[in-house]
């Protein structure tokens, strides 16, 4: 009885399990932050927190698509119902109450800001917890981690001072 040709099939090695769900949960968190400075650059779109707000905004969104194609790479799915749950779930954190009946608040300015920055914070912890792994998997060499780590501290820093103002304004 013989056997036919041998069929090799190459595919991309699977993630461990662990890293699939913590490169998703990061996706979800930043699914979060892309709406958070949405709602907060629509508030305050004038002055100097605008301006940053702009900025943060479009680095956060090449930061979501650097993970998407980290997780492409490493052959991680995207969980499209964690995205869902965190997309609803930042849509719901509006609903809390703000010290009015409805509208932006002062303190409607402090949560978001401080949601933003323990979003950047994350990221960057993210980003620092891959580059412990990196030695082990080829992909992640591809990836200046160090670098995106930098952009994080850097964003944090920038958003730093009006979170503090808002917190004087908010407060006082």
């Amino acid at each position: 009885m013989g056997f036919g040709p041998m069929r090799v099939r190459y595919r991309t090695p699977m993630p461990s399990r662990l890293l699939a769900i913590y490169l998703n949960d990061h996706l979800a968190g930043s699914t979060v932050a892309v709406e958070l400075t949405r709602r907060s650059l629509k508030e305050n779109a004038g002055g100097e927190l605008g301006k940053v707000l702009r900025g943060l905004l479009s680095e956060i969104i090449e930061d979501q698509e650097t993970l998407l194609q980290l997780m492409e790479e490493l052959g991680v799915s995207r969980s499209k119902a964690k995205i869902a749950v965190a997309w609803t779930a930042e849509k719901l954190g509006r609903l809390k109450l703000n010290g009015q009946i409805k509208g932006y608040s002062p303190l409607s300015r402090l949560l978001e800001l401080e949601g933003l920055a323990a979003g950047i914070e994350g990221k960057r912890s993210l980003w620092l917890s891959l580059a412990q792994i990196r030695d082990r998997n080829h992909r992640l060499r591809q990836v200046d981690l160090d670098a995106l780590a930098e952009r994080a501290l850097s964003q944090r820093l920038r958003l730093e001072p009006h979170r503090l103002a808002a917190a004087a304004e908010a407060l006082a």
